[in-house]
């Protein structure tokens, strides 16, 4: 069975629905443009597909040719294998997707496709220079280790690629009973938020059923819309710091460390770890959010009567 590329067979499709959602949105003024943001992101689009070429391509497909070797199990290259392939790689990228928000040395990567302070197609093609190598060697061999070939393995990767793309865009709302199985444009937009009702959730590529599995699902608020970018926005529309800005901000880290254990939690610690506690991460975002929410929900004090001749006289209380 031969297995197209399909991310390449998709590239006009792609070109073609970033032009109608322009349309859309000088037409309806819903969601929103900006030229340097989105050539930003052709430019990172453009560069992620060129960066396999220096060596880091071959070493995915050494990966892959020696797992392939010593298989666990001769899997056919059925359509039902194809079916079940594609399942266990979205349960794959989830896995990998939910440890790049987590760690920091994967979020160095990843942080690349959440740069931008816009949300629209071309956002999807803001994609790592750096991270493809560790992404497919570490979460990828397996499946090939299992018997898949490595073909099929490459092939359902980029089906959930090209599925991911249509989900970038504030054009489209709810989408009714698909909301329960497949991951949508509502729901990646709360992806890509930053608000602390939303950060780090919703981390499934075509299925979202992962996130209700394992309790990373959060709904879209129609009374809270989506602000996105990361925690500390670049203000760079320049290629090379989007792709590198955090590896250089971990290096800078780690040179400061003071012991192995600070050295550690900069490279494997949850993005914004700090020895100290001073710095900010999702967990810490989160809780304060909840906190704070907490107060605000929380009745107020009840009145007390002073008195016994009845007069309505009360006192406050301060929290």
């Amino acid at each position: 069975m031969q297995f197209p590329d399909v991310v390449t067979m998709a590239v006009p499709a792609f070109v073609l629905l970033v032009l109608i959602e322009m349309a859309l949105w000088r037409a309806t003024g819903r969601g929103n443009y900006e030229t340097r943001d989105a050539a930003a992101s052709l430019v990172m689009g453009l560069g992620s597909q060129i960066a396999p070429l220096f060596g880091g391509g071959a070493l995915v497909f050494a990966a892959f040719v020696w797992a392939y070797e010593y298989r666990l199990f001769d899997i056919p290259n059925t359509w039902q294998a194809i079916l079940l392939c594609f399942v266990l790689d979205d349960l794959r990228y989830y896995w990998w997707h939910r440890i790049s928000h987590e760690r920091r040395w994967f979020w160095a990567s990843h942080v690349v496709h959440h740069s931008s302070q816009h949300y629209n197609l071309t956002t999807a093609l803001r994609q790592t220079w750096t991270g493809q190598i560790l992404g497919a060697v570490l979460f990828k061999t397996p499946l090939v280790f299992l018997g898949f070939h490595p073909a099929m393995v490459v092939f359902v990767g980029g089906l959930n690629l090209v599925y991911q793309f249509w989900i970038h865009t504030e054009q489209i709302g709810r989408l009714g009973p698909l909301e329960w199985v497949f991951n949508t444009p509502s729901h990646h937009r709360v992806h890509h938020a930053t608000n602390a009702r939303y950060i780090d959730a919703n981390y499934g590529g075509t299925l979202i059923v992962w996130d209700r599995i394992f309790g990373t699902f959060v709904p879209e608020d129609d009374a809270e819309k989506p602000r996105y970018g990361i925690v500390k926005n670049l203000g760079s529309f320049n290629p090379l710091v989007i792709s590198f800005h955090e590896w250089i901000a971990m290096a800078r880290d780690v040179l400061s460390a003071r012991s192995p254990r600070e050295v550690l939690g900069y490279l494997f610690g949850p993005p914004g770890w700090s020895p100290d506690g001073s710095r900010l991460t999702s967990k810490m975002i989160k809780e304060r959010w909840a906190r704070l929410r907490a107060q605000a929900d929380a009745p107020a004090p009840k009145a007390e009567a002073a008195g016994d001749d009845g007069a309505g006289s009360r006192t406050s209380a301060i929290a």
